[in-house]
């Protein structure tokens, strides 16, 4: 994985006795994607990962840092100490222990303007051209599109649990059967494709009846980008969608996660979702999706362009009652019959 003007860095990683190769890196990518990729080597959680000589100015790096900043010799080999998970949900006691680095309510706030910028395009593109989507299931003509997150958004993924419906967010299959009635539904995660093929396995997404999923993406697929406030972080270009599916654009699509930062580079299609985290608490209290399903209906049916949305007061939308009569309107002179002329 490596950028325009980028010569690509290429590690291993040693745990266990073992060694592990790991992705080409750019040198603009940051210590947390490096991390991501390491867990997809070796299934050792990246707030679990301890990387001897990954450092940065004498102290351990941080997740922010960018290889660059490390300065890491060719064909480094990377010591590491981690405890390896049992299960994939795993069984942590402390949900909210090392989740987050960024404190997203500040993203919010921050005036960042890093969508236009020609370094972050170019990445962008550089993913448009190299990162490889196994098609599950095909486009369809005429639909939306909705991209999900997974933990947090779909299922609580540090909670402990003995089953995946313990751990799968209310109303779940029902939300997807709803959506997909208007919108092709891709999955994206800031983890490794394995993982994510296990999470969808687990709670039952994989193979549903009612429901499709057209692609998932992985970590590859992101970007790293730089903000004067918060330094580097990792985030989610739907750009990377639309350059290989020019039938999606931001008038059309909509992306869920319970991490604001993650639609960065793409502000106006985000929506932030409240996360579903302690899911033996909450789960018989939990409505979001349930009350998301509605908003998706609404949009889809009665919105021709989501550029004009803003998703963060979704709760109080209402579909516009003109708009409604009028296309109910063109809809019956379009199914009455012809009146033949003399």
């Amino acid at each position: 994985m490596c950028d325009l003007n980028d010569n690509p860095i290429k590690l291993s990683v040693k745990w266990n006795g073992k060694e592990y190769e790991i992705p080409e890196f750019s040198p603009s990518d940051s210590v947390a994607m490096l991390k991501v990729a390491i867990e997809n080597a070796t299934g050792v959680r990246p707030e679990r990962q301890k990387l001897l000589n990954v450092k940065f100015q004498g102290k351990v790096a941080t997740d922010n840092c960018t290889l660059s900043d490390l300065q890491l010799k060719p064909n480094l080999k990377i010591m590491m100490m981690g405890s390896l998970e049992e299960a994939i949900a795993g069984a942590q006691t402390k949900p909210d222990v090392g989740d987050e680095v960024v404190n997203d309510l500040d993203i919010e706030e921050e005036e960042v303007d890093v969508e236009n910028q020609e370094i972050y395009l170019a990445k962008i593109n550089k993913r448009v051209r190299d990162y490889k989507i196994t098609m599950l299931n095909e486009p369809r003509a005429g639909k939306k599109l909705l991209v999900l997150d997974i933990d947090y958004t779909l299922f609580d993924h540090r909670s402990v649990a003995e089953t995946g419906y313990e751990l799968m967010r209310p109303f779940l299959h029902e939300f997807l059967t709803s959506a997909y009635e208007d919108y092709d539904i891709v999955i994206w995660s800031a983890t490794g494709m394995k993982w994510i093929e296990e999470k969808m396995r687990l709670l039952g997404v994989s193979t549903h009846q009612d429901y499709k999923i057209m692609f998932y993406l992985d970590y590859l697929a992101m970007i790293t980008v730089h903000t004067a406030k918060y330094g580097t972080i990792d985030v989610k270009p739907l750009g990377v969608i639309w350059g290989k599916y020019p039938q999606y654009s931001s008038k059309n699509t909509i992306m869920f996660d319970d991490i604001r930062r993650n639609f960065i580079m793409n502000p106006k299609s985000g929506l932030k979702i409240r996360p579903f985290r302690q899911a033996h608490l909450n789960r018989d209290r939990d409505r979001e999706l349930l009350h998301l399903s509605t908003y998706l209906r609404d949009i889809a049916q009665y919105c021709d362009d989501f550029d004009v949305l803003n998703h963060k007061k979704w709760e109080k939308y209402k579909p516009d009652k003109n708009r409604i009569q009028a296309g109910s309107k063109r809809k019956a002179e379009d199914s009455a019959p012809s009146t033949p002329k003399e």
